[in-house]
């Protein structure tokens, strides 16, 4: 008798398990078919891109993006409200211009060069910068160079790795050059840096990106090349050519300003006072109109909210969606907002970001322990039916990192199709005709399901 109990007992949990399941599956269902069928995403986007435009920290679009997330999130019926930060503000002051001079046959040539200047990198003064180029082809190469670089101009001619699957790995392994060649070079005198932009893609658009320059080192000025000028110089300077450029930019700073990260909340029914937080970064760099980088993040954010308070869902936890201020070039947002959280005591027991574009859907990357891995496997078949496979160890996002670090949360990061990211990322091209919208929304389809799954069943 007492083994027939335990069977029925253990077909009962299998049952009640999978029932609750099968309740799980027609809720995302009725997610996707809401997020499908709608037209808010589509407007969202384009508003922000074609209304807006570039939204890079202090500008005046960035006063106008906050204003406009604000209105948005209490038009969907939210909570919302803005946290004041303090924000740097630099700007591009003009027209980027470089030219590469050399002569064949002694015949003297001229090539315009297509670039922008890196992100926080200092002008180069009306008179702009003239000097003999020095190829590096890597930190190596510079060192071994180092007696060479004074009053010269470094061009860091260091390609993406083609034979790496993922490009966001080619990134990481060589945006270091971006961040901190121009210190390295001034180290040994060099006067300015051309850097070849961090992408694999195969038009001629500059991308630029944010610098760092290092402490007591003078401050040289510092621009990204698009890739088929990259290609061009660097056949010529692989020919033994003696090459001279001719750069011109104004970029310089203003005194810190204020911004705002834009926050709405679902309250929670059982646990008010946990957090779940999702969300992406509003501003972006000044080239274009931050589509993918990170305008698909942002609306992903806004989407999830609109679609679940729609639907009527009552969360258990109290679900926060934060528009980050300043991820680009401060990473001002996502900090206050980990701060606040500490300095209040408040308890984040997850959160999420969309900051990798509005491809499809592939997966999440998962900085989680053992025992909330385990849990999130169960639910993978979940996700099957929207093109979710990949489930991978290790993720998260910038604006979510202090949140990581300082409160131990668990964090994630929405993982689409990689392909294609580092086409537009931070360059002219990342524009709302840029992003299919279906991919978008089905983005957002995806991120809204695991924010319910780790709601109604927590991590533990």
């Amino acid at each position: 008798m007492r083994k027939l109990a335990l069977l029925l007992f253990f077909f009962w949990s299998v049952s009640a398990s999978a029932q609750n399941f099968t309740e799980d599956s027609l809720f995302i269902k009725r997610i996707s078919n809401n997020i499908l069928s709608s037209d808010e995403a589509y407007n969202n986007l384009w508003y922000l891109c074609k209304k807006i435009g570039a939204r890079l920290s202090g500008s005046p679009q960035m006063v106008k993006a906050e204003k406009w997330g604000l209105e948005t999130f209490k038009k969907y019926g939210a909570n919302a409200w803005l946290q004041e930060c303090m924000v740097p503000h630099w700007v591009r002051g003009g027209r980027d211009t470089a030219t590469a001079t050399y002569t064949i046959n002694g015949k003297k040539q001229t090539l315009p060069l297509h670039v922008l200047a890196l992100g926080n990198s200092m002008g180069t003064g009306a008179k702009g910068v003239r000097a003999e180029v020095i190829t590096v082809k890597s930190y190596e190469d510079l060192e071994a160079k180092k007696d060479q670089l004074k009053g010269k101009i470094v061009f860091y001619d260091v390609p993406f790795d083609d034979t790496l699957i993922n490009p966001f790995e080619a990134y990481g392994k060589y945006a270091g050059y971006r961040g901190t060649g121009a210190s390295r070079a001034a180290k040994y005198g060099a006067v300015a840096v051309m850097v070849r932009s961090m992408s694999n893609s195969t038009d001629n658009y500059p991308h630029t990106g944010s610098l760092r320059y290092l402490d007591s080192i003078p401050k040289i000025p510092a621009v990204a090349i698009g890739l088929r000028d990259v290609k061009k110089l660097s056949d010529l300077m692989s020919s033994g050519t003696s090459v001279s450029a001719f750069i011109q930019t104004n970029g310089k700073f203003f005194p810190d300003t204020i911004g705002h990260n834009v926050i709405a909340e679902l309250k929670g029914s059982e646990f008010p006072d946990q957090y779940i937080t999702i969300g992406g970064h509003l501003d972006s760099w000044d080239p274009a109109e931050g589509a993918h980088d990170d305008g698909a993040g942002c609306v992903h954010t806004i989407e999830v909210f609109r679609a679940l308070k729609e639907l009527g869902y009552q969360p258990k936890h109290s679900i926060r969606f934060v528009l980050f201020a300043n991820e680009e070039n401060g990473l001002r947002g996502g900090t206050k907002y980990a701060e606040e959280a500490k300095a209040k005591g408040e308890k984040h027991i997850f959160a999420l970001e969309s900051d990798e574009g509005g491809f499809t859907p592939r997966g999440f990357g998962l900085s989680v322990n053992d025992t909330a891995w385990n849990k999130i496997q169960q639910w993978k078949t979940l996700f099957e039916s929207y093109h979710v496979y990949e489930w991978k160890r290790g993720g998260g996002g910038a604006d979510i990192g202090p949140l990581a670090r300082n409160l131990n949360t668990p964090v994630a990061g929405f993982i689409p199709d990689a392909q294609r990211y580092f086409d537009y990322h931070h360059a002219a091209n990342d524009v709302f005709e840029a992003v299919n919208i279906r991919e978008l929304k089905l983005g957002a389809i995806n991120i809204a399901a695991l924010i319910y799954m780790i709601d109604k069943y927590g991590l533990q």
